[in-house]
């Protein structure tokens, strides 16, 4: 049996899960998030705790079973806490700024970089060297920091772009002189 998948998910307080016969859709304090369930797999909802179980040992209905326990985690998380993600940004010059809902990047280029964040994801700027990503959708947050990150990721030499918070860019030597 999946280790993960026989995990029972604990329902919190002030959290609603709804069963369909192929949908699940759990609401929170911060919003709702729904998902499609495969045939394959039933969830069910016993004392206050949500379980996932799967109809046969196929290798494929084994990968679905513990998939969809992780899924359904991720939602009651992502209704109750929420995820959020931060981004910093190195190199003279560069910054970020949220004017009226979109995200001003200079990075470099001749022209100014907007990005306009998707429905349920905000977007602040602390500092004009960081972006914070919050959201309810695991997915999307991570989707989006991925999606900034992309426009200017780090590079080798100097370290200049966008990346994670945390992260660390391994420089590599620049051109020796003559030999």
């Amino acid at each position: 049996m999946s280790r993960i998948g026989r995990l029972p998910i604990p329902r919190p307080a002030g959290v609603e899960v709804s069963l369909g016969a192929s949908r699940i859709t759990v609401k929170g304090p911060k919003g709702e998030l729904q998902l499609a369930i495969n045939p394959a797999v039933t969830v069910e909802e016993q004392d206050g705790k949500i379980l996932v179980a799967r109809s046969t040992d196929e290798r494929q209905h084994r990968a679905l079973h513990g998939m969809t326990r992780a899924l359904i985690a991720n939602m009651v998380t992502g209704v109750t806490v929420g995820y959020k993600r931060e981004l910093e940004i190195q190199g003279v010059g560069y910054v970020a700024e949220m004017r009226s809902g979109i995200l001003n990047l200079k990075l470099g280029f001749t022209h100014l970089v907007v990005f306009t964040p998707p429905e349920g994801i905000t977007i602040t700027c602390p500092k004009n060297v960081q972006i914070v990503i919050e959201g309810i959708d695991r997915q999307l947050v991570g989707e989006v920091a991925a999606t900034i990150r992309g426009l200017r990721p780090p590079e080798p030499y100097k370290g200049k772009g966008i990346r994670y918070k945390g992260e660390y860019v391994e420089k590599k030597a620049g051109k020796s002189g003559k030999k």
